[in-house]
């Protein structure tokens, strides 16, 4: 059986295979982010916060249709766990939240609009759907 290997093809100069594929290599650190940004409502919560600074909930259920007070809820807790968005409660009656992009978050959004650009550099070609 002839496999592909792909850890081969990464253009990594003259490093050792573990600096690919190790515990802390290229590829956990790539799916890590991955992990943090999968989710069907993360990138538009990511993206409002990157247009506004600052919003509370009410404002990104206006923003973004069709998303729940629950799906909402819980990816605002997981991208505050994963330290891209910071929770800001006021302590006030009644009670006054805002989100924001933490250092992390703002660092991530070149990255979010890098893929942005290559995805319209490489457009879907009309066979597939996949670009094969």
């Amino acid at each position: 059986m002839n496999e592909a290997i792909t850890h081969f093809k990464v253009p990594v100069e003259r490093e050792p295979r573990e600096v690919c594929l190790g515990p802390d290599g290229s590829v956990a650190h790539v799916a890590r982010v991955l992990r943090m940004i999968t989710g069907r409502w993360k990138l538009p919560i990511l993206f409002r916060l990157f247009a506004q600074p600052s919003m509370r909930a009410s404002q990104f259920m206006r923003d973004i249709p069709d998303i729940s007070q629950k799906m909402l809820t819980q990816h605002l807790r997981e991208l505050e766990c994963d330290g891209l968005v910071a929770r800001h409660d006021f302590g006030e009656q009644p009670p006054r939240v805002e989100y924001g992009l933490t250092v992390a978050g703002r660092g991530l959004m070149p990255v979010l609009m890098a893929v942005r650009e290559f995805s319209r550099d490489y457009p879907e070609t009309p066979t597939d759907g996949h670009g094969r």
